[in-house]
Formats: C-alpha cells, structure tokens, sequence
C-alpha cells in the first residue's frame, strides 16, 4: 500500500479486545469500525479498503439471503469498504444491495 489516507481524530485504540471486528487484509488486520476499516500506522489510524479482485469481485451474482431486510445503516451488518461502494458483512461474507436484491462479493477472514 504506498497511500496513506489518514482517520482524523481516532481517540479510540484498537487491540484483539476491542470490540470491534478484526478482519484479516492482506498481511495484516484490519479493525471495522463504523463503515471504516481501520489499520495502525505509527502514531494514527490509516482508512483501508478492500480491494476488487477475484475472490472478492464487484460484479452482480445475485445471493438467496436469509436476512429478511434490506441492508443498510442500522441493519445490524457491519459496513465494509469495497472498492468504490459499500458491502455488509453478513456471515464473513461481503453483501452488496443492487437492484432490488443482495449481491455476493465474496468471503472475508473474519478473526
């Protein structure tokens, strides 16, 4: 990663007993965090997204979901960055909403 896309004004220090979701990305981890997906850096927080690829791709593959609702802010799925959008993450798998239905964009490492 040669960018480094800075979280303003993190007070909070993410650590394996944090509370928030740790996901693995790429060779490290990452902690999600209100739709962030957050990484240590010296002394701040750097902003990640995950990005497009083969395993976890951006295009539509409609999934059969036993989730009942629409995701979305307050949905009880956390938001995670892909690409130029946001998924949710529903049983280490990343959702996408399109269309009127939920699109599968693949698995993460849910830690």
């Amino acid at each position: 990663m040669t960018d480094c896309i800075t979280h303003a004004d993190h007070p909070h220090t993410h650590g394996a007993d944090c509370g928030h979701t740790r996901i693995q990305h790429d060779d490290h981890v990452d902690y999600l965090h209100d739709g962030h997906l957050h990484f240590q850096h010296g002394d701040h927080y750097d902003e990640h997204i995950l990005a497009v690829t083969e395993v976890n791709p951006d295009g539509c593959r409609p999934v059969a979901t036993a989730c009942g609702h629409v995701h979305g802010l307050g949905c009880g799925h956390e938001a995670v960055p892909h690409g130029d959008h946001m998924d949710y993450l529903v049983n280490g798998r990343l959702h996408h909403v399109h269309d009127g239905h939920c699109d599968d964009h693949g698995p993460v490492t849910v830690l």
